[in-house]
């Protein structure tokens, strides 16, 4: 029951922290035609965000493994809330620019507390369905930060309002990292959860002595997050701009992505934990993700169908839908076996340690996409009289996905050896 508790708890803490951060998607243009803001200034508002997260995550990994995940959790749910009124409070593009560096500040280090948390409870019980279940409810943050054009549609006269609505969600993981504190406080005395005492001193050299396999999965982390959160961060922008939709069908078609995810990540945690094949597992959703891109730019959009067929929701090209789909099915299959791969890879005592160095990877290549892909859609031109400048964008896409595709072949190809780590070996057995 108290593993069980604990998942929701930080669940509930993730589910705010994902909605504050995608919260900003849905008003790109609302900044771009209010505030007169460029595509490159936006792509800098999500880099401010990794920079953030660079500066603090090491040290943020360190405190983890020393301090504890309980207070960990707290504070840094605590300093997303406050990042999240910062960057309503105001219409100057420098405070909303540090509101984003805030968020990144107490983000980031929030999810490597999560992570931690559920491989200390979970590890050789289910562990790969409860990152499922956990990344599930996180991702339901950020859908229903696209459906918020549709629930939350009077908000959207500006682009202010909407964004006081993702702080008072943000208060949600606050009380949520609150409740932890006290779980894990009343679980210490009636389980083994690990000393959160004597943690590693940070030594830089011995910190970066991990497996080639981590650093393949490092990498493949790198590219894949470099790749599908950029392309979340403009994806309602985009479907407005170069398909003519409205502002509450992009945001449908949108939220599609992490709903697939939503539904699809624990049932591929659960069948990981069951048939082992890890490596396997994220070559064959690297394969799959490396045409996705370019099918949104060039395939024709085909008949148009509803979202919810019979019920409710504006029709949207059938052809996208079933790209969205599939990337969000992607999404699903990538990180729920990557995350719980590192649970085997690395000492129990290094774990807070080599989560955060893996977030600070991707945050590395995260830093620099949006601002390329802005960058991009500026000199191109792109807009709803251009659509066809967003095609670089989406090129730049494609050539990060086929990086990813190599990294998880060498990952492959390493773990199949004989100095693999049993990342290809069945973690829940029945019983005879």
């Amino acid at each position: 029951m108290y593993r069980w508790l604990a998942l929701l708890l930080v669940s509930l803490a993730m589910f705010g922290n994902y909605y504050v951060y995608d919260a900003l998607n849905p008003v790109i243009d609302l900044l771009r035609e209010q505030e007169g803001f460029t595509y490159k200034q936006i792509g800098l508002l999500s880099t401010a965000y990794n920079v953030a997260a660079l500066l603090v995550l090491l040290a943020g990994g360190i405190l983890i493994d020393r301090w504890g995940t309980k207070r960990a959790i707290a504070l840094f749910a605590t300093i997303c809330l406050l990042a999240a009124a910062l960057t309503a409070a105001t219409d100057r593009y420098e405070l909303i620019l540090s509101g984003r560096f805030l968020l990144g500040l107490g983000a980031e280090p929030l999810i490597v507390a999560a992570t931690t948390v559920l491989a200390k409870w979970f590890k050789g019980k289910e562990l790969g369905l409860a990152f499922g279940l956990n990344l599930s409810i996180a991702r339901l943050g950020s859908a229903s930060a696209d459906w918020s054009t549709g629930f939350a549609a009077p908000l959207y006269t500006n682009w202010q309002d909407p964004l006081w609505l993702a702080t008072a969600i943000a208060a949600v993981s606050v009380a949520a990292g609150l409740l932890y504190w006290m779980t894990e406080k009343r679980a210490e005395g009636r389980f083994d959860l690990g000393d959160a005492g004597p943690a590693e001193k940070l030594d830089l050299r011995r910190m970066f002595r991990y497996s080639a396999s981590y650093w393949y999965i490092v990498a493949l982390c790198v590219v894949f997050y470099s790749t599908v959160f950029p392309f979340r961060t403009f994806a309602i922008d985009y479907f407005q701009q170069a398909h003519g939709m409205d502002r509450q069908t992009a945001g449908l078609l949108s939220s599609m992505l992490p709903m697939a995810a939503i539904v699809a990540t624990p049932l591929f945690g659960l069948w990981v934990d069951r048939v082992g094949r890890r490596s396997l597992f994220m070559a064959a959703g690297s394969l799959v993700m490396l045409p996705l891109f370019l099918a949104v730019t060039y395939l024709p959009p085909g008949p148009s169908v509803q979202l919810v067929p019979f019920l409710w929701g504006p029709e949207v090209p059938l052809t996208l839908l079933l790209v969205i789909v599939a990337l969000g099915g992607v999404f699903s299959l990538i990180p729920a076996v990557m995350w719980p791969s590192v649970a085997y890879i690395v000492d129990a005592r290094r774990l807070g340690s080599a989560y955060a160095l893996m977030t600070l990877c991707q945050q590395l290549g995260w830093a620099v996409v949006p601002f390329v892909v802005g960058f991009l859609n500026d000199r191109a031109g792109a807009g709803p009289e251009n659509p066809a400048g967003y095609a670089g964008s989406m090129w730049f896409y494609t050539a990060l996905s086929s990086l990813g595709l190599v990294f998880a072949y060498r990952l492959w190809r390493t773990e199949s050896g004989p100095g693999g780590h049993g990342l290809e070996t069945v973690t829940v057995h029945r019983e005879a």
